[in-house]
């Protein structure tokens, strides 16, 4: 059976009504959380219970799947120099079989990926689950702060021109693409430094 599309999404600084209706205008089902730990400090609103709430309110779901698809994994192995380490958490069986849920729930529902950061390419719902889901031939497509959609097709195209690269006569399509997702996953990938939490993509 072909797989329908699945919407990655972030909330950021949205208002709670904002993001909501921009799940409804792209007739989102079920929101899976993706966040390590489903909460924020900064926007209460998201944190698991009266998000779940809302969404149920307007007729969605909610699905916690952090411990499988979060961005900062409790397996010690899936770091490399204290740095959460993508391609290491894409071969774990954790991970694998939270996508083999995501995308058999994707075949009756309408499911959007959540996580808190508002810029795709600075959240590994992109540079990890969506890029492991595009090459299982799954359709994504990325919900940005506007409330538009965006294919994964144009937020690849956008990676490689955010890290300065382009395929040339020495370097493909795929080899660039390849290694921009490298360059930014290296940016943007959880920390682990002693008391604190670094990188842009904490959840």
């Amino acid at each position: 059976m072909e797989c329908p599309q699945i919407f990655t999404t972030g909330h950021s600084t949205l208002s709670l009504d904002a993001f909501l209706s921009a799940l409804q205008a792209n007739v989102v089902s079920v929101v899976a959380d993706v966040r390590s730990a489903p909460y924020s400090r900064f926007n209460p609103a998201f944190n698991r219970d009266p998000l779940s709430r809302e969404l149920k309110a307007r007729g969605m779901r909610y699905v916690f799947l952090g411990k499988e698809l979060g961005g900062r994994p409790a397996d010690p192995t899936c770091y490399e120099n204290g740095r959460a380490s993508y391609s290491r958490m894409a071969q774990t069986d954790v991970f694998r079989a939270g996508l083999d849920r995501v995308i058999q729930g994707s075949r009756s529902h309408r499911i959007a990926l959540m996580c808190s950061e508002g810029e795709p390419l600075n959240c590994h719902r992109t540079l990890l689950i969506a890029r492991a889901l595009a090459e299982r031939g799954v359709a994504v497509a990325h919900i940005e702060r506007n409330g538009q959609s965006a294919s994964q097709a144009e937020i690849e195209a956008r990676l490689i021109r955010t890290v300065g690269l382009s395929d040339n006569l020495l370097r493909s399509h795929d080899e660039a693409l390849g290694e921009a997702y490298d360059l930014q996953a290296k940016r943007v990938a959880y920390v682990e430094r002693a008391g604190t939490e670094a990188g842009a993509e904490a959840e």
